[in-house]
């Protein structure tokens, strides 16, 4: 297969079902939170544990050229909660936020062979959301390298982790030692809360603990 710029790529799926599977996806997103009054987060939740996500993510054409985006949320909804969408089907010409939102995670799934669960934990939803702004009126591919940085930063264990390994304790282990909550250290390790912006008696404490220099544990680009 080659990929939009004619090089031959493995992708997910074949690239004749791009087009439909990246619209299924975005009707889909922005019909469970415009119409059925879902948050976005709660459907995606739903959407990622599903068959109906594993079915889209290999390309089932059952599922990425098959059905519209409506009947896709009630695949999901009835898996996920055993109940009947009452709302008709609507699917707007406007695009929304939440649109775009599923239509680029339909195009990055494709173009990464990622699953989505995978995408969705490095990415939150509400995190694409605040990138609409900028990115969608874009080519496409600013986005897919955006999302590849995003995940790739997102993997990488961070310099905390490493002190901390180094010197074989475990998270509850440094948090004792340190006098902080063990669920700071975890968001540290996790890149939900940037250690650079910490209060520095905070990182202090936990560099203390790791025998090491404050600075060591800062991050040094996110």
């Amino acid at each position: 297969m080659k990929d939009l710029n004619g090089t031959n790529a493995i992708r997910a799926y074949a690239n004749l079902y791009l087009d439909t599977s990246t619209r299924i996806l975005g009707d889909a997103f922005d019909f469970a939170v415009n119409t059925c009054g879902y948050s976005l987060d709660e459907f995606v939740n739903m959407f990622v544990v599903s068959d109906s996500s594993k079915q889209f993510a290999m390309g089932n054409p059952s599922y990425v050229a098959g059905i519209n985006g409506c009947e896709l949320v009630r695949k999901v909804i009835k898996e996920s909660e055993n109940r009947e969408i009452k709302e008709d089907d609507i699917m707007y010409l406007d695009k929304s936020p939440e649109y775009w939102v599923g239509y680029v995670s339909a195009f990055y799934q494709w173009y990464s062979d990622e699953s989505f669960m995978n995408l969705f934990e490095c990415i939150s939803p509400e995190d694409m959301l605040k990138m609409y702004a900028v990115y969608h009126e874009m080519d496409i591919m600013k986005t897919v390298n955006e999302f590849s940085g995003r995940m790739r930063m997102k993997r990488m264990i961070t310099r905390l982790a490493l002190y901390r390994k180094a010197v074989d304790l475990t998270q509850k282990e440094l948090a004792e030692e340190a006098g902080v909550p063990l669920r700071q250290i975890q968001l540290f390790e996790q890149r939900e809360r940037n250690i650079n912006n910490a209060k520095f008696e905070t990182v202090y404490r936990i560099s203390k603990a790791l025998n090491c220099k404050a600075e060591d544990l800062f991050e040094r680009s996110y």
